[in-house]
């Protein structure tokens, strides 16, 4: 759509009465308060409250006389003195900011400080993104930047499609990848089936992946990566089993805190060994399920 001239009157910072009075004065070039009141509809009683500031401006004249005329300036003028008065508002706030700064710092930056300081250990935890795009965005992340093991807990690895590529590219790196899904016995018809989709895929298209089922209800699901039980190390997104919120609702929680991620491979550690099962029943296929990736130490 075309600019229109009218649009310069929302960016004069003037009233309603203001940017009214204006407009009509550019249109008939000269008149009196009254006949401009008249012909605007605003209140005489207001009238020439509203000419003295468009004055004030300097987007107005004053003819003296009986009775005093007022003739808006050349149009260009207008818009010219609209930048002037900007740049001197801005001079005089910077002025006004200045004047306060110091004495502004002195008394919020300590107690910014402080409160800074009493949240820091639950930022350094983790933050939180949206399910959907936005954790498949950080997964991928996670899949890219891992150097030697790959840990995923997941339902039946419904995203796997969003993250296939980065997962190859690690594959190709010779990161480890344990996968963990659910029984499909405790899966719907629906979902089961398409585990069993995902599940024929992986063993196609990446052999050395490992993928385990348990018969333990997930409490909560997530990619990790490089965990270290020295805490140097490890990253992870997990996100908390939620059977009645719709995954557009869902948040998952991103973190980089190693001692964390250290606490989630522990658990996915005692179920991989103890509570499931080759997904596979060839047992030629089965990778000893006692060895994990190698960034544990």
């Amino acid at each position: 759509m075309a600019d229109s001239g009218e649009d310069l009157f929302s960016l004069l910072d003037l009233t309603e009465y203001e940017a009214d009075a204006l407009e009509e004065l550019l249109l008939l070039g000269r008149t009196t308060a009254p006949d401009l009141a008249e012909a605007t509809g605003i209140p005489k009683a207001r009238i020439y409250g509203v000419l003295d500031a468009l004055s004030e401006a300097g987007y107005v004249k004053v003819i003296p006389g009986r009775p005093k005329r007022y003739e808006p300036h050349e149009p260009s003028a207008i818009a010219e003195r609209a930048v002037e008065n900007r740049r001197h508002a801005y001079e005089r706030f910077r002025e006004d900011v200045a004047a306060v700064e110091e004495a502004f710092v002195d008394e919020y930056a300590p107690v910014r400080d402080r409160g800074v300081d009493e949240l820091s250990p639950t930022e350094d935890l983790f933050h939180v993104v949206d399910v959907g795009e936005p954790s498949e965005r950080e997964t991928r992340r996670l899949f890219s930047e891992a150097e030697e093991a790959v840990y995923v807990l997941s339902k039946s690895f419904g995203y796997v499609d969003a993250v296939r590529p980065a997962m190859r590219d690690a594959v190709d790196r010779g990161v480890d990848i344990d996968v963990l899904l659910l029984n499909p016995d405790s899966l719907s018809a629906e979902n089961r089936e398409r585990q069993a989709e995902i599940r024929d895929s992986l063993a196609a298209e990446f052999p050395s992946v490992a993928v385990r089922v348990s018969d333990r209800v997930l409490p909560w699901r997530g990619t990790f990566v490089d965990p270290s039980l020295s805490y140097e190390s490890g990253q992870g997104l997990l996100m908390v089993e939620q059977e009645d919120v719709p995954n557009h609702h869902r948040q998952a929680a991103v973190t980089e805190n190693p001692s964390f991620v250290a606490g989630m491979w522990q658990y996915f550690d005692l179920l991989w060994r103890h509570e499931s099962v080759p997904a596979d029943p060839d047992p030629d296929a089965e990778r000893d399920p006692t060895a994990g990736g190698g960034a544990v130490e």
